[in-house]
């Protein structure tokens, strides 16, 4: 127990020291984790895993998305809450998921500083086909989001549950990041449940900490998993990656 706290305090330390980040924590998960993550996609989506490490190891390589982020977090007034070193951890799983599915229409809720929007486009890009459309109430988000991402990406800004009633085109992907309460959670859920293509995979980057998407899921006769992150070398516990889909007999 002594070790492990005394590991715990040096991350931190170390952490405190070197990164500028104040919310929306990033960080690179460990080898093991990477390969649990792989496995857990591999088993959604029926890709066989080597396909799925080779998606993940696409962004992993993606040095014009490196380069893109690092220059544009220069050039934001923003600079100085965000790390110079570009890390996805659970977002290596989003991108891998958006490569395996193959995707028309996303939507994400909670664009924040658009690391996350630009993983989509990349993965967009990489099909040769589909659009995201990311929302957010703060009217400085998104700005990573320029260049070729933005060349496939339509920035909401404003509610998020108003935004997805709004929408018009079928959605066949769905990631809730935004405001993390349960009834929020829940109402995005709800909003988006007619638009969902036969097919549609929803995502919560929340399960970690409510089951608003495992009771909508069986609420809606959806199957529901999650995989849990593994941060290396970083204080934050991580997160996670929740999904529901539909049943295979369906």
């Amino acid at each position: 127990m002594v070790a492990h706290d005394a590991k715990v305090l040096g991350t931190s330390a170390r952490w405190l020291a070197t990164s500028r980040e104040h919310t929306n924590f990033t960080y690179d998960l460990t080898p093991r984790n990477r390969e649990h993550l792989a496995w857990w996609i591999s088993s959604i989506t029926g890709s066989e895993v080597e396909q799925v490490r080779a998606f993940i190891g696409e962004l992993d390589d993606d040095s014009d998305l490196e380069s893109h982020i690092v220059q544009m977090t220069m050039r934001s007034d923003r600079k100085g809450l965000a790390d110079r070193s570009v890390r996805f951890g659970r977002r290596l799983g989003w991108y891998a998921l958006v490569r395996a599915l193959q995707p028309d229409h996303i939507i994400e809720t909670g664009t924040d500083k658009g690391l996350g929007s630009c993983v989509f486009a990349a993965a967009l890009l990489r099909n040769g086909h589909g659009r995201l459309t990311t929302m957010d109430l703060n009217p400085s988000a998104g700005y990573l989001i320029a260049g070729r991402y933005a060349e496939v990406t339509d920035l909401v800004i404003g509610d998020s549950v108003e935004s997805i009633r709004s929408a018009e085109s079928p959605v066949d992907f769905f990631l809730h990041d935004s405001w993390h309460s349960a009834a929020h959670e829940l109402a995005e859920f709800d909003a988006v449940a007619s638009r969902l293509t036969p097919k549609a995979s929803v995502l919560s980057d929340n399960a970690h900490a409510t089951d608003a998407l495992a009771s909508w899921a069986e609420r809606t006769g959806r199957n529901f998993s999650f995989f849990r992150e593994e941060p290396r070398e970083h204080w934050c516990p991580g997160s996670g990656i929740g999904v529901a889909t539909e049943k295979a007999d369906s």
